[in-house]
């Protein structure tokens, strides 16, 4: 089984690419299924095939879906929506309103991480290509599992335990609707299902994201931005896709200033990502949808290549021991010390990397031990814990 998450800065092609490596897999006999989770859906137009919520067959091997996220909530979620509801109504907030304040910021998102997860397990495909939404709300969406799992192992314990020893005392004294087991069995099975999704997602022997990005400056920048981002939630990146780099056909003077700067561009990429495979596909003559032009596509960017193999094989995370110390490293590739930040709270390591914040809990090996110094290599953070002092 292997999963491909395809993301980049919107516009840059990534339905393309994302298409062309579903179908080439598929040609090659793989068991295909790609899936949309972009919220404005383009899937089907690149493949000029109608698509909707159910796997429809594009090709042989190859199945394509458009995840409506919307839908999936209105199944999985009815259970704690209507209890929110109910609270909403005995507090006399009603209306389109409250309606909306039912769902959590984000929540329909993790559905479609779920449909992932479900067709893993379903043994029907043999590869899943998800066509991410832009990078950013690609990376909200892939923290989403991690802060999930922050708020069930931290509060979610305390308020069931709370909501059963209060209950009669409460329904004796006010009207207040209190969530019953119903409520909470609801929100465990959700949470059971979105962690199967992230120990997916973070198995690198699974999962690989690759980037999809134009030779110009402002979404090279988020492409590095977005890898070293996924470096720090644990998705293991194995290539950079480089989408309408001018061809050597292209002659004319007018674009020999769009050349130049383009080969600026393709420098630094080739220096910002020399630890991925990094892959250039030519600026088409044409629109590139269908499936025969996007036959093409495929065959120009992978060539003999696989595209369900790992152009890179590494963990993201590991912990090793060095001496009588431990160390923790996490690849953080293109990070910089100033947009760092490490903090020990109690069982937990806290990790800050510009806008965004991914806690560890420690194991019991670490968890007596004090975090003695922390490093940045080569784009991996290294964080060294030895044995308390006397």
């Amino acid at each position: 089984m292997r999963i491909l998450l395809v993301t980049g800065k919107g516009g840059v092609g990534k339905t393309t690419v994302a298409a062309a490596t579903a179908l080439q897999a598929a040609d090659l006999g793989h068991r295909t299924i790609i899936l949309s989770t972009d919220p404005a859906h383009s899937l089907g137009d690149a493949f000029q095939v109608p698509l909707g919520d159910d796997p429809t067959a594009v090709s042989a091997n190859l199945d394509a879906q458009q995840i409506d996220a919307q839908k999936r909530m209105e199944e999985s979620w009815g259970t704690v929506r209507d209890h929110i509801t109910d609270l909403f109504d005995w507090s006399g907030f009603r209306g389109v309103e409250a309606e909306e304040l039912t769902v959590l910021p984000g929540l329909d998102e993790l559905f479609s991480l779920v449909a992932v997860r479900d067709h893993a397990a379903s043994g029907n495909y043999d590869i899943i290509v998800v066509d991410c939404a832009p990078t950013a709300e690609t990376l909200r969406l892939l923290s989403l599992p991690e802060m999930a799992n922050w708020y069930m192992e931290k509060i979610f314990p305390t308020g069931r335990k709370l909501a059963k020893a209060v209950r009669p005392m409460l329904n004796k004294v006010t009207s207040i609707p209190i969530a019953n087991d119903d409520v909470f069995e609801a929100v465990a099975g959700f949470y059971e299902r979105i962690d199967a999704v992230r120990s997916l997602l973070a198995d690198s022997e699974i999962t690989s994201a690759r980037l999809v990005m134009n030779p110009e400056k402002m979404v090279v920048s988020e492409a590095r931005r977005t890898y070293t981002y996924l470096g720090l939630f644990g998705y293991a990146v194995d290539a950079a896709i480089v989408n309408r780099v001018l061809p050597d056909t292209v002659t004319d003077p007018y674009f020999k200033r769009w050349r130049e700067i383009q080969e600026e561009h393709l420098a630094s990429i080739d220096d910002s990502f020399a630890d991925v495979e990094v892959m250039r596909l030519r600026l088409f003559d044409e629109e590139m949808v269908g499936v025969d032009r996007l036959r093409l596509v495929g065959h120009e960017l992978y060539g003999d290549m696989d595209p369900t193999d790992r152009f890179r094989d590494e963990r993201p995370f590991v912990v090793r021991d060095d001496g009588d110390d431990v160390v923790l490293e996490l690849r953080v590739p293109l990070a910089e010390k100033g947009e760092l930040d490490i903090m020990r709270h109690g069982d937990e390591l806290y990790i800050t990397l510009g806008p965004y914040r991914r806690s560890f809990v420690l194991p019991d090996s670490l968890k007596r031990r004090e975090v003695r110094r922390a490093k940045l290599d080569d784009g991996t953070l290294q964080v060294t814990f030895g044995l308390p002092d006397d």
